[in-house]
C-alpha cells in the first residue's frame, strides 16, 4: 500500500511514545498472573476473560486518558460508550491480545494499542513480554521491532500462510502445492506483526475481527510494506459505529492479491 503523503506531526509522535510506555508497563502487569492460574470468566458463553486481561485494561485506561483527557476510548475489555466518537481522536485497545494463548502458557500473545484519527491508525504498538518484542510504526516511517526496520519478505516459491483451514482450502490449486500452512496462533496481532517481521508470508482472517485485534498491527504491516485489505481491496476503518468486520486478508504483492480475490468471492457469494 502506498506510504501516507502526510507527515507524522509531533502529536503522533508523542502519541507513539505514551503508547510505548503505557503498553510497556501493561505488559509487565499481564506477566504477572502469566503461568499463576489467574481467574477466568466466560464472555458470552465462549469467549475467554482473564484477571490480567481486566488489570492490564484498568492501567491503560487511566493512563491513557489521564495523558490525553479527550481522546475516545475503544477497548475489549471496556463497554462501549459512543460518546467517543465524538473525539477526534480514540485509542483502540486490546489489553491481551491471543487470551487464550496467554491462558494456555504460550508466548504469543500481546499488548495491543493503537491511536486512531478519521478511521485510520496513526500510531501503533504491539508489547509482546512474553516474546521480549516490541513492535511499533508511525505513518510514513516505517515499521520496527525493538527499535531495528522491519520489513515483508520477497515471495519464494514455498509459501508460509495462516488463518482458518476454509479459506486457505479456498486458494487456486496453482498455489496450493507451494503452501506450508503456520499453527494456529490465537493472537490475531502477533499473527500480522509475523508477516511484518518477513516470519510468515499471508493470513486470511475470518470475520468478525474486531477493531481492537486489528488496529496497531494494521499499521505495522502497512508501515512494513504489506497490506490488511477487505473484501473491496480496501484497509479496514477503525473507531467507528461499526467495529468489528468481514474476512480479511494480509500479507504483500501478488499474493496479497490472490488472497483478496478469495475473499472477495466468497463474501459476494
Amino acid at each position: 500500500m502506498p506510504v501516507p503523503d502526510q507527515p507524522t506531526s509531533s502529536e503522533a509522535r508523542d502519541d507513539l511514545a505514551l503508547l510505548r510506555d503505557a503498553a510497556r508497563e501493561a505488559g509487565a502487569i499481564a506477566m504477572g498472573y502469566f503461568g499463576n492460574n489467574p481467574q477466568v470468566w466466560m464472555k458470552g458463553g465462549t469467549s475467554p476473560v482473564s484477571e490480567a486481561d481486566h488489570a492490564a485494561d484498568a492501567y491503560l485506561r487511566e493512563t491513557l486518558l489521564r495523558a490525553r483527557p479527550d481522546y475516545g476510548w475503544l477497548s475489549e475489555e471496556t463497554a462501549d460508550d459512543h460518546a467517543r466518537l465524538s473525539a477526534r481522536r480514540t485509542f483502540v485497545v486490546d489489553p491481551i491480545d491471543g487470551t487464550r494463548g496467554f491462558l494456555d502458557g504460550l508466548h504469543s500473545w500481546c499488548v495491543s494499542v493503537a491511536v486512531v484519527e478519521e478511521g485510520r491508525s496513526l500510531a501503533g504498538v504491539l508489547e509482546c513480554p512474553a516474546k521480549g518484542e516490541t513492535y511499533w510504526a508511525l505513518p510514513g516511517e516505517g515499521a520496527y521491532l525493538n527499535d531495528k526496520r522491519i520489513h515483508v519478505r520477497p515471495l519464494g516459491e514455498s509459501v508460509d500462510i495462516g488463518g482458518p483451514k476454509p479459506l486457505v482450502d479456498l486458494m487456486p490449486q496453482a498455489w496450493q502445492d507451494r503452501l506450508r500452512r503456520t499453527a494456529y496462533i490465537p493472537s490475531l496481532a502477533y499473527r500480522l506483526a509475523m508477516i511484518a517481521a518477513g516470519k510468515l508470508d499471508a493470513t486470511f482472517v475470518k470475520p468478525n475481527a474486531h477493531d481492537w485485534d486489528i488496529a496497531a498491527a494494521d499499521l505495522i504491516l502497512t508501515e512494513a510494506g504489506g497490506a490488511l485489505l477487505d473484501r473491496a481491496g480496501k484497509p479496514p476503518r477503525y473507531a467507528g459505529e461499526v467495529i468489528n468486520h468481514g474476512a480479511l486478508a494480509a500479507g504483500s504483492g501478488e499474493l496479497l492479491g490472490v488472497l483478496a480475490r478469495v475473499i472477495a468471492e466468497i463474501d459476494q457469494g
